[in-house]
């Protein structure tokens, strides 16, 4: 697919001082060294394209998902509530939902995964015990036969670590399709794994409300 999208069909919530976007997979959130598309610029451009000439265009992620998965990213798109959505991540008053694939289901059908978690090059290591520099990774799942060799995972995410879903699961042996960098070998969608983030639960800065948000996107069993 084109990594530059119609950023209005995409967009789940909007109002003067938010913006939720359904990220697709493939697309990066922020820019990178090497300056390929992403969705911090093209959500600035939207932003330029619906205010008068001259005006100061600002938006700004609050938190990030990996190039090949889907899913909700939320935008401030004023300076002023930045630090009430920041907050929020970083004292885990954010509910984060996902649902994955594999082709294995673990021993236990539900129940919590707990790891230490380090980020290693590239890659996340997880360890059974504490270690330099590695912090605990939590998450809750249930999982489901949705078809022959295709488990699904409704998932509760409780920390934020890099790659942490992804290492997670396939330390208990279930790596996500098409995620070859954690030990897949069923191919998925071109640039994709079968990874989406479909529901975020917050508190809006302004008004206090809070704020549940759900894609309509789901994930494509083979």
């Amino acid at each position: 697919m084109s990594f530059y999208i119609p950023v209005p069909d995409f967009i789940l919530y909007e109002d003067d001082v938010i913006l939720v976007m359904m990220k697709p997979s493939g697309l990066m959130v922020e820019p990178d060294r090497n300056g390929h598309p992403n969705l911090l610029q093209q959500v600035k451009s939207y932003l330029k394209s619906t205010l008068p000439a001259g005006l100061e265009v600002y938006a700004q992620h609050i938190h990030r998902i990996d190039r090949p998965v889907s899913g909700i990213v939320l935008f401030a798109k004023q300076r002023a509530v930045l630090k009430n959505l920041s907050e929020q991540f970083a004292e885990r008053k954010v509910k984060k939902y996902y649902q994955a694939l594999t082709t294995a289901a673990p021993a236990m059908m539900a129940g919590r995964l707990e790891h230490w978690h380090r980020k290693e090059k590239k890659k996340a290591a997880l360890y059974d015990h504490p270690i330099d520099y590695a912090e605990k990774a939590s998450l809750d799942c249930s999982i489901t036969l949705v078809s022959q060799n295709n488990y699904r995972w409704d998932i509760t995410l409780h920390t934020g670590k890099f790659h942490q879903i992804r290492a997670q699961l396939a330390a208990v042996g279930c790596p996500i399709i098409g995620d070859a960098l954690y030990g897949s070998d069923t191919p998925y969608q071109p640039d994709s794994i079968a990874l989406h983030a479909y529901r975020l639960v917050f508190q809006h800065p302004i008004n206090q409300q809070e704020m549940n948000i759900v894609t309509r996107h789901n994930l494509q069993i083979s």
